[in-house]
């Protein structure tokens, strides 16, 4: 999967996953009948994973991300901070394991690697962040640094 960073048109802080060959019919597995040169590329199952749906408001005390992550316990999701103002948000669902007798009618949970990643502004206090998970949803709390008002000294006029 070529990985390329690029923002997200509607959130300046983003960092996306991006493939520029996804949906392209280029032959996969390396056939040499293709026209086309084989490119390594996602299975349809971590691409449904892959960009887990996470909410981020902003309050005025804090940043706030909540993530759907259903079924996932909290040792298989990681929250990390990079280069001092990137959250990472990451995790993996393992795919269920077939028995020879199970017959399967229909496949529509996705399984796989999920990452996002999150530029945030410089108001943020990384080393007091917080995570928890509760019913499936995690929530990342990013504190702020309160907004210093300025002082203002009155000067006495003369004359």
């Amino acid at each position: 999967m070529s990985l390329i960073r690029r923002s997200n048109v509607f959130d300046p802080f983003s960092l996306d996953l991006w493939d520029p060959f996804e949906g392209f019919p280029f032959g996969s597995g390396g056939s040499s009948s293709s026209l086309f040169p084989s490119f390594p590329r996602t299975s349809s199952e971590t691409a449904a994973f892959a960009g887990a749906r996470i909410d981020w408001k902003e309050t005025p005390e804090a940043h706030v991300f909540k993530a759907d992550v259903p079924g996932l316990k909290k040792e298989e999701v990681k929250v990390e901070v990079e280069d001092g103002n990137v959250l990472q948000i990451s995790g993996e669902r393992n795919k269920e394991q077939e028995e020879k007798t199970d017959t399967w009618h229909r496949v529509e949970r996705s399984s796989g690697r999920f990452l996002r990643r999150f530029r945030l502004p410089e108001n943020a206090k990384t080393e007091q962040i917080r995570a928890s998970m509760e019913n499936g949803v995690l929530t990342v709390t990013v504190p702020k640094e309160e907004v210093k008002k300025p002082e203002v000294k009155s000067i006495q006029i003369s004359g």
